[in-house]
């Protein structure tokens, strides 16, 4: 996937899908105020946003997950499968860990809640549009708490050939840094870390840092609360 940024001249086309009227309207008319950001249609279920996806391609959905005729999880499954070049936001009204896992294992790059700052909300779409990820910070330490579990109880998760470079390179990304920060850390050129991120996207077969974070886990490179990676 694509790490760089998006170019600054081009508008990022989004639509939104939500169930509710009254929020993709209050959503359209946040993100038309926006500049570089351009609402191009918007869908009362993942049926119709599956349509709309295929027919514009746009930079991202902003997705909803209890709608009807298609849940959210399943639209964005089939978007992330069928149509890589667009990214999935899931906005929800509901704090749940079921919700979140099944969203990012269905292939979302962003979790929010609906209750977000508009600030916030505009900046995530800018986030997962250049091939980032975003989840919310009050569901991030449960989320890792989790797959850590997960890893615990299944074995650990074995890793293709990395190299030393690339390992220090994911760890650092399970730990949250971004690509300037890695790039300070390791005394690399920032250019260098998207080329090492995007070898890792290929080599671990994940399709963004959301999924490297979760591969660092599962293989016990890193573990909640823990500064060094296991092993080291």
């Amino acid at each position: 996937m694509n790490t760089e940024d998006p170019d600054p001249g081009v508008d990022l086309s989004v639509v939104i899908a939500d169930d509710q009227l009254l929020l993709r309207a209050g959503f359209r008319k946040l993100l038309d105020g926006e500049d570089g950001l351009t609402v191009v249609g918007d869908a009362a279920d993942g049926q119709e946003a599956l349509v709309l996806v295929e027919r514009l391609r746009p930079s991202v959905v902003l997705m909803d997950i209890r709608m009807p005729v298609l849940d959210g999880i399943e639209a964005t499954r089939q978007i992330s499968r069928r149509f890589p070049g667009t990214a999935v936001l899931v906005l929800t009204t509901y704090d749940l860990d079921e919700y979140v896992f099944a969203a990012l294992d269905a292939g979302a790059s962003g979790f929010l809640l609906k209750d977000c700052p508009p600030d916030e909300l505009t900046a995530a779409i800018r986030v997962v549009a250049r091939g980032d990820a975003l989840i919310a910070p009050s569901i991030t330490r449960r989320l890792i708490a989790e797959f850590a579990g997960r890893a615990s109880r299944t074995g650990l998760r074995e890793l293709p050939p990395i190299s030393d470079r690339e390992r220090e390179v994911l760890v650092g990304v399970a730990r949250g840094l971004s690509n300037s920060e890695l790039s300070a850390q390791l005394f690399i050129g920032e250019a260098t870390v998207k080329s090492h991120v995007s070898s890792l996207l290929t080599k671990l077969g994940c399709r963004d840092r959301v999924q490297l974070v979760v591969a660092a886990y599962e293989a016990g490179l890193v573990t909640p609360g823990v500064n060094d990676p296991q092993g080291a």
